[in-house]
């Protein structure tokens, strides 16, 4: 068994290409959306997060032979889990990361943080384009909301607890974008128009993440980007194309068989 940490499309679409080559795969997610997304594909689930020794024991429990991390790429204390159970149950951890995108723009500003992104958007002022997700919604809300000449549009999945989350923070039902991704650049472009924005803010998500058409769309319109980097994490050898990973599978079980 091949536990794989799969939160995002493309680590779903690698669940079910290990799955594909012989190896029985379990994925482990948050949503009911992503676990009936695999079910259907005829891939085996478990749904809900994780603690390090939750997941160390479901890797002992289905005598997983390697833990696939294939989480998101700012998802840090989900990889931090996979890493630890990984050594807890001594089973081989293998990371897969999307590629970065390329981004080379005179309108891009880089952060290390959203606590930065969000100073920055607060000494800007103007109208302000969250595409960071609800987890860290709050950040935003408390340096931004309330201050003069500054207008906060949040743009996250349609789900029943994102919006619950912006009630609770004061969201204004009219800043809310409520869709499902992803986003061309022809649709960046209506969103950005339509709300007059002047400040996009958005994380290095990588190419999939299709940070490159928010920022070419930004640029057309003469609009500057936050964009934050990635978490510095230690993760060893990582892995940004699925034949790699599935390589490095083969190899384990070759070595230890199945």
């Amino acid at each position: 068994m091949i536990i794989v940490l799969a939160g995002t499309s493309d680590a779903r679409q690698l669940a079910l290409a290990i799955q594909t080559e012989g190896y029985p795969v379990m994925a482990t997610v948050v949503t009911e959306h992503a676990a009936e997304q695999l079910q259907q594909a005829g891939v085996s689930v478990h749904v809900g997060r994780l603690t390090a020794s939750q997941l160390a024991e479901l890797l002992q429990t289905k005598k997983a032979k390697a833990v696939v991390d294939a989480s998101h790429p700012f998802a840090e204390e989900a990889s931090k889990n996979a890493m630890q159970a990984a050594s807890a149950a001594n089973v081989p951890y293998i990371r897969y990361e999307r590629k970065a995108a390329s981004i080379i723009s005179e309108q891009v500003t880089f952060v290390d943080s959203y606590e930065e992104a969000a100073e920055y958007a607060a000494q800007k002022k103007g109208v302000v384009m969250l595409t960071t997700g609800s987890k860290t919604l709050h950040i935003f809300a408390n340096r931004l909301l309330g201050l003069p000449d500054v207008r906060v549009i949040a743009r996250m999945l349609p789900r029943k607890d994102n919006m619950e989350k912006c009630e609770q923070l004061h969201f204004p039902q009219e800043n809310i974008v409520a869709m499902q991704g992803p986003f061309t650049k022809e649709l960046d472009l209506a969103l950005f128009k339509h709300f007059g924005v002047t400040l996009v803010i958005t994380k290095e998500s990588g190419k999939i993440g299709f940070v490159d058409e928010k920022i070419a769309a930004a640029k057309e319109l003469g609009i500057e980007t936050v964009v934050i980097r990635r978490p510095a994490i230690c993760y060893g050898t990582v892995y940004s194309e699925f034949s790699d990973v599935i390589s490095a599978v083969r190899q384990l079980v070759q070595r230890e068989g199945f």
